[in-house]
Parts: C-alpha cells; structure tokens; sequence
C-alpha cells in the first residue's frame, strides 16, 4: 500500500486492493483531490482514519438514460411538491450531509477539511450542490464533482423529509446533459434507481487524461 507524500501523484490503478483501496495519506487540497478525480480516484475515510484514496473495480455507476422513476416519484415531480435549485446553497448541502448517520460509521467521513476543500472547488466551479425545498426550507439535497460536463460524480446526499434526496436526485439526472453518473460504490437505494457496476477499465474510458490546476 502506497503512502502519499507532499507530491501530488498517485500509483496506477492495478495496485489497488481487492476492496479498491488504492493509497493512504497526502493531502485534501483542492488540487490534489481533483487530480484524484480526473485520473478515477475519491477519498473516502472516517474521521479518525488516514485520508484513504479509492478505485474500486467494478465501478457502480448510473447511466441518466437507464434511470428508474416509479409512478410515486413522478407523481411528486408533477406535483411540484418541492422545489429543485442547483449551486444555491453549496456550504448547507454539504454540512447537512455530514451530519447523516451511516450504517457501519462512527463517524463523518465529511470532515472539516474535506468541507473547506470541496467548498474551495464549488467555488472553482467543479463542485455542484442540488437543493431540494419546501415552504422555502431546505429539506434535502447532495452534492459532487463534475468532470468535462460529462461525468457528475456524485459524492453524498441527505433528507429531512421523506423523499427529498431522491426527487432532488432525479429530477438533477433527468435534466443533466452527463454521459455518466459515478456513484462509485453499491447501495441498494442507488441500485432501485438503475444504477450499476461496470468494470474500472470501462469507467476510465469516460476519463481524458487531465494536466494538473495551476495553484
């Protein structure tokens, strides 16, 4: 297992364990975690961890044609019982999402500093929010990375009422022009919606090799 230094690189993707694990240490400046980013790469790691750099095969992905509405979620979209904004409230999105309690988590994986560089690459107009109200509350919502306006890889989403994330979520995909949705991992919830695995070489494809920012 590789450790990360001050260098903003990272090993080829085939040295990546079983589970995806691919390096351990560096960094979160915005830099270093796009690069991770546009070369297949995400941290993902409990506040009492290590940052941790993932690339798992397969690759759980959702395709915006193959996207799954049931009749309820369509009949709330016609309704128009929330409101759907994007980019409105970026900081929100992402601490409300922190605060969500995982199954198999003592912790946030959504750490300050994880906060303050997505935050720094919203601002970059990298990172994007979806906000989802009612009565002009905000009731849900999730954020990501968007890569070449192709591939939105989404990072984490929350709900204060029942179905919030999910109507944001799809309402976010059905408008998109994105070639790609990287869910990166497996949920039963994102599987109900389409979502699937594909191999990491067939994920790749979808990835131009990118030049690192200029500080």
């Amino acid at each position: 297992m590789k450790w990360l230094n001050e260098t903003i690189e990272f090993p080829p993707l085939t040295e990546a364990n079983s589970e995806g694990l691919l390096a351990v240490g560096g960094d979160l400046s915005p830099e270093r975690v796009l690069f991770a980013y546009q070369n297949g790469i995400f941290p993902w790691y409990e506040s009492d961890q290590p940052i941790l750099w993932w690339a798992p095969d397969p690759r759980f992905v959702l395709y915006p044609h193959k996207l799954k509405v049931s009749k309820s979620t369509k009949q709330i979209l016609k309704n128009q019982s929330f409101e759907i904004t994007v980019n409105r409230n970026f900081k929100e999105v992402i601490q409300a999402c922190a605060k969500v309690k995982r199954e198999a988590q003592s912790g946030t994986w959504i750490t300050d500093k994880m906060i303050e560089t997505y935050c720094e690459l919203h601002q970059r107009g990298i990172a994007k929010s979806v906000e989802v109200w009612q009565n002009k509350k905000l009731v849900g919502g999730l954020y990501g990375v968007e890569l070449n306006d192709t591939i939105f890889c989404g990072e984490s989403m929350f709900s204060y009422v029942s179905n919030a994330s999910k109507i944001g979520f799809t309402s976010f995909v059905q408008n998109s022009k994105y070639k790609l949705i990287d869910c990166q991992l497996h949920t039963n919830h994102l599987e109900s919606l389409g979502a699937e695995s594909i191999s990491r070489i067939e994920f790749m494809k979808y990835l131009k090799p990118q030049i690192l920012l200029n500080k």
